[in-house]
């Protein structure tokens, strides 16, 4: 009975290394987002093994393994394959993240909201553009970024609201400047991933007006 146990136990820890996105799934990722004109930066990352959620030396980290290594990450963000390579280079397991507000924002909201948003987008052949999935708790959908009308219009949604209540706001809420996001393929603590449910894809992103009801509304009805 312990042979079996244990040839479940290393088939069960098979299955979930091929699910996890590697180190170099990570490098190649950020490359991919460079090519496409997307500004990114290193992640924190999920440590192995060990009693800390957060690769970074803050204690309590409110936002473990889905926030910038730099907290110049701002200025630093970059497209450049050279900067990209060597950064990953430096740190194979960091995740990606992107800036907001530059090239795209992101309407960020519940998994839940976010499939029923899909479906209508779907049932009402509107755009989505591309969308990702965050740990099945969030979906991340990037729109095109708009040029501020009014600066008071503004707000960065990590300084705006606490990031340990994100999973807890069956809210929407919208990256644009001086924000961003944790993209695939980042790995978070205790296993969970970021993936795209539809990937970047060589056209224009849409224009987020016009998701902004649609994703109000499914917000509304949880």
């Amino acid at each position: 009975m312990l042979a079996v146990t244990g040839n479940r136990s290393r088939r069960r820890a098979r299955e979930r290394n091929r699910e996890r996105p590697q180190p170099l799934a990570t490098a190649a990722a950020a490359a991919a987002y460079a090519a496409l004109g997307w500004p990114c930066v290193p992640g924190a990352h999920a440590p192995e093994g060990g009693d800390r959620a957060c690769s970074c030396d803050r204690v309590g980290c409110p936002d473990p393994a889905a926030h910038p290594v730099s907290a110049a990450w701002a200025i630093q963000a970059s497209v450049d394959p050279a900067v990209i390579d060597r950064w990953w280079t430096e740190r194979p397991d960091a995740n990606v993240i992107l800036p907001t507000g530059r090239v795209f924002d992101v309407f960020d909201v519940p998994a839940a909201a976010g499939a029923e948003a899909l479906a209508r987008i779907d049932a009402e052949d509107l755009p989505s553009g591309p969308v990702a999935n965050v740990a099945d708790e969030r979906h991340l959908f990037f729109v095109a970024t708009r040029a501020p009308v009014d600066e008071d219009e503004w707000w960065s949604c990590h300084l705006d609201c606490s990031p340990e209540t994100v999973a807890e706001t069956p809210g929407m809420r919208w990256h644009c400047r001086d924000s961003y996001v944790v993209a695939p393929a980042s790995r978070l603590t205790y296993g969970r991933t970021v993936s795209w449910i539809r990937p970047p894809e060589n056209a224009p992103l849409p224009d987020p007006l016009r998701l902004l009801a649609v994703l109000s509304d499914a917000c509304e009805a949880l």
